[in-house]
């Protein structure tokens, strides 16, 4: 039997600690590297929407509809969850990766150690043996349905976890939610277009290491998300995410507690292009670790992902082909591991 070893790669986190350069398949080819593609900064301050004054407040709507052309994404304030809640969720979450990988390794995505699985910690999945990978470790979690979860993948340590899971996934449910309805609106759509109680939900745990040599590796290669809207919950205290935007690389700036939001292909597809899921990437450090948690928030399986029929007309054609969510999901991975876009291959 042929060796495959090459599928499973040891964690991230217990390469960093132990090695002086980035091993060779986490190393960018030149032209792709960050260092060769430096980010600006923003030229003008990331939108900030006040989700207290939405949907119904015409002025926020407009700042929605501005973020939302031109950059894809956007600050939210007044959302309704503690700092205390999301200091804590951070928190936890560090505390998790900081665990002998003995204890990771409890709740990890490889079945019998070889066959890979979305919920679970590890890798993203590893499709070839020539994949550039990333540096970073994840746990990734079904969070939404609330009866669809399967525990099995959630931390017993520390004992915190699950109840501030549980409780920040319900708070972030409501900012989805008042974001669906206010697009919906902008769209001039039914006002509950893009709602569904048993849609999926995914929450996301990053874990950045320090890098040895960050300007030669990706802690997320360039993608768009796959989902409708992805709520970004940062680190407080250490930058690293980056967006494109007209072939320039801008350096989006942290700012505490505060949530990031962002279009997701589902929404480019559904809105026809009206609104673009943007390319985004994230950068490492040399020096510091950094943690975030990303909720993508899509559509339930089969639904079938198209432009809104109210969006159509003879002036303004369908630009995407039909697709259902679950197939969409289905084919993200392969073209994530080659660095390309699935969204490329649905436009007409």
């Amino acid at each position: 039997m042929a060796d495959e070893s090459w599928r499973v790669p040891t964690p991230v986190q217990e390469q960093a600690a132990a090695v002086e350069e980035p091993p060779s398949r986490y190393i960018q080819r030149e032209q792709n590297r960050p260092g060769s593609l430096l980010a600006a900064d923003m030229p003008e301050p990331i939108p900030v929407v006040d989700l207290s004054r939405l949907p119904a407040a015409a002025d926020e709507a407009a700042k929605l509809r501005s973020a939302l052309h031109t950059w894809g994404l956007f600050l939210v304030t007044n959302h309704g969850i503690e700092t205390s809640l999301m200091d804590g969720m951070i928190d936890a979450s560090r505390e998790f990766f900081c665990q002998p990988l003995e204890e990771k390794q409890k709740y990890s995505n490889l079945i019998e150690g070889k066959r890979f699985q979305v919920q679970g910690y590890g890798n993203d999945p590893v499709i070839t043996q020539d994949q550039i990978l990333d540096w970073n470790d994840r746990l990734h979690l079904r969070v939404e349905p609330e009866d669809e979860r399967n525990l099995a993948h959630w931390p017993k340590n520390p004992e915190s976890f699950r109840d501030l899971l549980h409780e920040y996934t319900s708070k972030a449910k409501k900012v989805r939610d008042i974001i669906f309805q206010a697009t919906a609106k902008i769209l001039e759509l039914d006002e509950d277009y893009f709602i569904n109680d048993k849609a999926p939900a995914f929450a996301r745990f990053n874990y950045y290491p320090p890098c040895p040599r960050p300007e030669l590796v990706f802690g997320i290669k360039p993608h768009s998300d796959a989902s409708v809207l992805t709520i970004l919950l940062v680190d407080n205290d250490v930058g690293g995410l980056q967006v494109q935007r007209d072939g320039i690389w801008y350096t989006v700036p942290s700012k505490p507690h505060t949530l990031l939001i962002n279009v997701g292909d589902s929404m480019e597809i559904m809105s026809n292009g009206i609104f673009k899921s943007p390319v985004h990437r994230v950068v490492t450090n040399a020096e510091k670790e950094r943690i975030s948690l990303a909720m993508f928030c899509s559509m339930i399986g089969d639904r079938v992902l198209e432009p809104a029929a109210g969006l159509l007309d003879e002036e303004r054609p369908a630009r995407y082909r039909k697709i259902k969510a679950m197939d969409y999901a289905a084919g993200l991975h392969k073209h994530f591991s080659k660095g390309t876009r699935l969204i490329e291959t649905m436009k007409l």
